[in-house]
């Protein structure tokens, strides 16, 4: 490792800052510019103290504080970590292309192709029931529904874990209601089924983890989640599913193309 005084700076004993933020804030600089690299370990606590002139309580003080904006993890017993950057690019306008159904690949086999990543889906369940007031809503007032819940990894990490809701008349009896829908995914059956698909709306917003969504994603502290809830329309117009997915923040960048006119 290079020398901590050319990678970190001094304290200002002049600042109303609090000591242990301006080591954090060495620290994220550091990071920020990669001189420390995704996976690489950050200096000891040893190391800090000796090289700031603290004490351990204020280095762990700046851990926590890193560690509370998802930039580093702890490991017991072998230090601090720079978290990895997202691995998956989720590309809005490319991952429900129609080829991608007729090579028999589902939106998620194609991310993780892209990332280089194996996927996986674990934590399946498949039932009837009630639709709740905003998925009837969307769903056109619908009384119930088919419920498609899974969990999603990507070489051993589960990153998301997402609910699709179809309307009865729709899913009841066919494959869909199957554990495994057959190639190109649930998609693929329902413009089998003569529903065509014709376009997404999507909602997106960014939150911190409930404790439950915090032990299905395993995340780390500080890790937010984004929620995202997508409703696919036939060519009649008619909504056909609604997908609510929950995904491990520090696992995706969302990518967007917009039209200039």
């Amino acid at each position: 490792m290079t020398s901590l005084p050319s990678i970190l700076g001094g304290l200002d004993p002049t600042s109303d800052r609090a000591v242990f933020r301006q080591i954090a804030d060495q620290l994220r600089e550091a990071i920020d510019r990669g001189r420390f690299k995704e996976g690489e370990k950050l200096p000891s606590e040893a190391e800090l103290v000796e090289h700031y002139g603290v004490s351990r309580m204020t280095v762990r003080n700046s851990f926590s504080v890193l560690q509370g904006e998802g930039l580093v993890h702890a490991e017991h017993g072998k230090g601090v970590f720079v978290r990895p950057r997202p691995p998956v690019r989720r590309l809005a306008s490319d991952r429900f292309a129609r080829r991608h159904r007729e090579q028999g690949k589902s939106a998620f086999i194609v991310e993780a192709d892209a990332a280089g990543s194996h996927p996986k889906v674990d934590s399946l369940e498949v039932k009837e029931e009630k639709a709740s007031q905003d998925i009837s809503t969307r769903l056109g007032s619908v009384r119930r529904v088919l419920a498609r819940r899974r969990r999603y990894l990507l070489d051993g990490r589960p990153v998301e874990f997402a609910t699709s809701y179809l309307p009865l008349d729709i899913a009841r009896g066919t494959q869909i209601a199957e554990p495994n829908p057959g190639p190109g995914g649930i998609y693929a059956r329902l413009e089998e089924l003569g529903h065509q698909l014709d376009h997404f709306e999507e909602e997106i917003r960014a939150r911190m983890p409930s404790p439950s969504e915090v032990k299905t994603l395993q995340l780390a502290s500080g890790v937010p989640v984004i929620h995202l809830i997508r409703t696919a329309f036939d060519t009649a117009g008619r909504a056909v599913e609604v997908c609510d997915t929950v995904m491990a923040a520090d696992a995706y960048v969302l990518s967007y193309q917009l039209p200039a006119t």
